[in-house]
């Protein structure tokens, strides 16, 4: 079979012939006709095709290694591997040459340097890590790999936990086979050294100084991870609840529950170097999501500990490999992973490479790449791909791996290639579709049956030794007994968070006024600079117009307003953490959180961060200009407030519209993650909103979709028109006791109109307002009119424009949970009115129209209806023609105020 083929067929290679043509053969390599740096002069010729061959190994020994445990193919043709490549005949093999940086000797014979080098690079692990551009770091990785030579150096006690391990993990398949005939598992088979794998990686964080480990996976292998790792009963898994379903955190709110390979668990591992707390997220069938939301709950725990460099809570990443080369949630977590405010100290990543994606799959169809980890290239983390057969090298690749990672603070992956015994799952045929592949897998012995002999044959312990393993086990399972190693009965982490003080249920109304002197106290602090900075002339009027808001001569505008929510929260303890791409000035310059130095070059630092001055004893403030992602960076800030509900977290979106990109995370955890599994989370999100003219991707938020997601008190959907409402909303987020996500249909334009201001007052003495009612109070109104958002002020120039006195306009500020008793005791005010009309700026199919009209009506006096007036129904947002913006919108007013309605 030639290279080309042979890569199109092979599921652990494959790629496309395009991507062969590109990089296999002599345009791959390029680098190995240049001479080494050091190396002997270019007369030597021999001596310079060694110094080659060696750098060829460390390139593409990999492809020479012993990786599929099925043998299905030969090895690709390499000749970059061959000597005879260079020049070198049979007769220099017994020539001594110069080693070069060949770890280990530095002069010996070309079959010695072959010999290391094949075993270094060609057996059971396989490395790639050449693409590394910093030396410290490949010198770090050659000793590792070269001084190893393919020998593991691993212990008989080692050995013997390998065996058991790998003997749960096997027993408790076969146990649930027969036991729970015909239900879905996700099986491990054929994957079992994924439980020897993560139990070393647990136990060697601990050897470093790890006290939390925080795990993300898929389906596959998840129930038997959450046995074997998490401690989790068979019993617990399998058997639904006798009781009511109820969520523990909040008994008004019946907890839905999801299928048992998306459950997360959190234990106490024991470990030789002390417990160590585990978690495993919950995770949605979207299978990469998780990835980043392991980030940031990670990054909330560090940051809780100050754990600057990652030494003591550590990301653990599980992949499919279908998965991390198809799904671009990979490529943006990857991309955030070293940024300032992303950055954990590095992830371990473990793909579990079945070598098929998913049962349908033809390996030429999978990917466009070698590799299916080569996207760890692009922040040039090293990949050591092993072969799942051998436990010892799965041993050897988890130390390797985990040293990197807590010596370099970067990521790495390890590649386990193993396979699937079964079909995608337990119902699936495999056979059907791939009957090469899996009668190969039925001739196959397990990893189990493998290690066992190979034991058995070294001496290690006995055949029915082996034996006892897999009856131990099978008792254990049978009495319902817990097979992870259990931690100290009386372990407590130091750093763990109460939850419990948290309510569930419909969240309750409380306090969020600051007293006019404090306010005053943050107003200065927030104005004042603690050193010397020339700031740019708009920055400075920003600065010069706060000053007088805090001195009370001019109205609070949106800026200034939510900063004084920031520094509130701050004075008080609590940490705020604010990201999103311009978050830090603003998108519509509204904000200026940091002031940047227009003379950096003469001082040390360029920037100032007035919410980082307010006293010694404050909170911490975070303020992230996010890069050009919404899903990962979304799904990282849940993860941070799910891990962490004292910390005020918030998600900017550039646009209300760049939501979209991150939906999956809105609906599958955002919204439903309360009722799914009972998590809280009081992540907030500011998406601006507003049909100003500036075409259907930069109007609206999507507003229904979110409406359309609420139920069981979920979320909290708010549309406020005034910057004292942004106020109150934002620490009523941290104040009140329960933590529920909140939506803000954030403003644009309201954030310069000069009508949409607020007074010192509405922070020292009010609270958000659910609703508002008109403040022209007329009430001999006929028509009364309910809104939401930046249309209330068109409407309220438009009635005064035409003069009209018998129309009340009343701005509904919270939409969900719908605050059916303020708006009800509102619309009792206007007992005389003959029509009631909702107006919207979004087409009637968009908007709150829909989900609101049953609100509307209920809370409707002596059985009115509520009449629609607004845009039709539309297959996009908003017209992208200013001047067929301006036309509707004199419609719409026109609609709202004057067209008469039949009740």
């Amino acid at each position: 079979m030639s290279a080309p083929d042979w890569h199109l067929t092979s599921p652990l290679y494959a790629g496309n012939a395009a991507y062969l043509e590109q990089f296999g053969d002599d345009a791959l390599t390029p680098w190995l006709t240049q001479p080494l740096p050091g190396a002997a002069p270019a007369s030597d010729a021999a001596q310079v095709a060694v110094l080659r061959l060696i750098n060829a190994y460390r390139y593409l020994g990999v492809r020479k290694a012993e990786l599929d445990p099925l043998r299905r193919f030969e090895p690709p043709p390499t000749p970059e591997l061959d000597p005879e490549h260079y020049g070198l005949t049979e007769a220099d093999l017994t020539r001594e040459f110069e080693t070069g940086s060949l770890f280990g000797v530095e002069r010996t014979t070309l079959a010695d340097i072959l010999q290391r080098l094949r075993t270094a690079y060609c057996g059971h692990v396989g490395i790639e890590y050449m693409h590394i551009t910093d030396v410290a770091r490949k010198r770090w990785l050659q000793e590792r790999i070269e001084s190893a030579q393919g020998r593991f150096g691993v212990s008989t006690d080692l050995k013997k936990k390998l065996l058991k391990r790998l003997t749960d993990a096997e027993t408790l398949e076969k146990f649930l086979h027969t036991r729970h005939v015909g239900q879905k598992r996700f099986s491990l088979e054929g994957g079992e050294s994924l439980i020897p794998l993560l139990d070393q990686v647990i136990e060697r964080c601990a050897r470093h100084g790890a006290k939390e480990v925080v795990m993300g996976m898929a389906h596959r292998g998840r129930i038997n991870v959450l046995a074997n790792i998490m401690g989790r009963t068979i019993e617990s898994l399998y058997e639904e609840p006798r009781h009511d379903h109820s969520n523990p955190g909040g008994p008004d709110i019946p907890l839905s529950g999801d299928v048992k390979y998306h459950q997360g668990f959190s234990t106490d591992f024991a470990t030789p170097y002390g417990p160590v707390h585990v978690a495993l997220a919950f995770n949605p069938s979207h299978l990469e999501i998780v990835h980043p939301v392991v980030r940031g709950s990670v990054r909330a725990r560090q940051d809780r500990r100050g754990d600057v460099l990652g030494y003591e809570v550590v990301p653990v990443i599980l992949h499919g490999d279908a998965a991390l080369s198809g799904q671009g949630v990979v490529m943006e977590s990857l991309n955030m992973s070293q940024t300032r405010g992303f950055r954990n100290g590095g992830a371990i990543h473990v793909v579990i490479n079945n070598q098929i994606g998913f049962t349908t799959s033809d390996p030429r169809d999978v990917r466009s790449t070698l590799y299916c980890t080569d996207v760890a290239k692009m922040v040039e983390a090293p990949v050591l791909h092993v072969n799942g057969d051998d436990p010892e090298a799965v041993a050897f690749a988890v130390q390797t791996a985990v040293d990197y990672r807590y010596t370099f603070h970067k990521n790495c992956f390890i590649d386990l290639v193993c396979y699937r015994r079964h079909g995608h799952n337990e119902q699936d045929e495999p056979l059907a579709t791939q009957p090469l592949m899996y009668r190969r897998i039925q001739a196959h012995p397990s990893t189990r049956t493998l290690y066992a002999q190979r034991l058995v044959d070294e001496g290690v312990l006995t055949q029915g030794q082996a034996d006892d393993l897999v009856d131990d086990c099978r008792e254990r399972l049978e009495h319902g007994e817990s097979l992870s190693p259990p931690a100290l009965s009386d372990f407590k982490e130091t750093y763990s968070m109460d939850w419990g003080r948290f309510k569930g249920g419909p969240a309750s109304e409380v306090p969020t006024a600051v007293p006019a002197q404090r306010l005053d106290f943050l107003g200065e602090r927030i104005t004042t600079l603690q050193h010397e900075i020339e700031l740019h002339s708009r920055v400075q009027k920003v600065l010069d117009d706060r000053r007088r808001m805090r001195a009370g001569e001019l109205p609070l505008d949106w800026g200034y307003a939510e900063t004084l929510a920031y520094a509130s929260l701050l004075d008080a303890g609590h940490n705020v953490r604010v990201s999103g791409q311009d978050s830090a000035r603003g998108t519509f310059f509204h904000r200026h959180a940091v002031w940047h130095d227009q003379k950096r070059e003469r001082r040390q630092s360029g920037v100032y961060v007035p919410l980082e001055h307010i006293h010694n004893q404050q909170g911490d403030f975070t303020i992230i200009d996010s890069l050009l992602s919404e899903e990962a960076v979304l799904a990282f800030e849940y993860g941070y407030a799910t891990a962490d509900p004292d910390t005020l977290v918030v998600w900017e979106a550039q646009f209300g519209d760049f939501a979209n990109g991150a939906q999956v995370v809105i609906d599958q955890f955002i919204a439903s993650g309360e009722a799914k599994w009972g998590r809280q989370c009081g992540l907030t999100l500011l998406l601006p909103h507003g049909f100003e003219g500036q075409g259907p991707e930069h109007s609206s938020a999507r507003l229904e979709r979110f409406l359309q997601l609420c139920a069981q008190d979920n979320i909290q959907v708010c549309v406020p028109t005034l910057p004292a409402q942004l106020f109150h909303l934002l620490r009523r987020q941290i104040v009140r006791p329960q933590r529920k996500p909140l939506v803000i249909m954030s403003p644009k334009s309201l954030l310069r109109h000069p009508a949409s201001t607020s007074s010192l007052a509405d922070l020292a003495s009010g609270a958000f307002l659910p609703v508002i009612d008109d403040s022209l109070e007329p009430r001999n109104a006929r028509r009364v009119v309910a809104c939401s958002g930046r249309v209330w002020f068109d409407l309220e120039a438009a009635r005064a424009a035409r003069g009209l006195d018998d129309v009340a306009l009343i701005r509904v500020e919270q939409l969900y949970p719908f605050p059916e008793a303020a708006f009800r005791a509102v619309l009792g005010a206007y007992p005389q009115a003959a029509t009631f009309v909702w107006a919207q700026e979004e087409p009637m199919n968009q908007g709150a129209w829909y989900q609101t009209l049953h609100h509307l009506n209920h809370c409707a006096p002596g059985g009115r209806r509520f009449h629609y007036a607004g845009r039709p129904a539309a297959a996009a947002p908003a017209s992208g023609y200013l001047s067929r913006h301006r036309a509707e919108l004199e419609a719409l007013l026109s609609d709202v105020l004057e067209t008469p309605y039949e009740n």
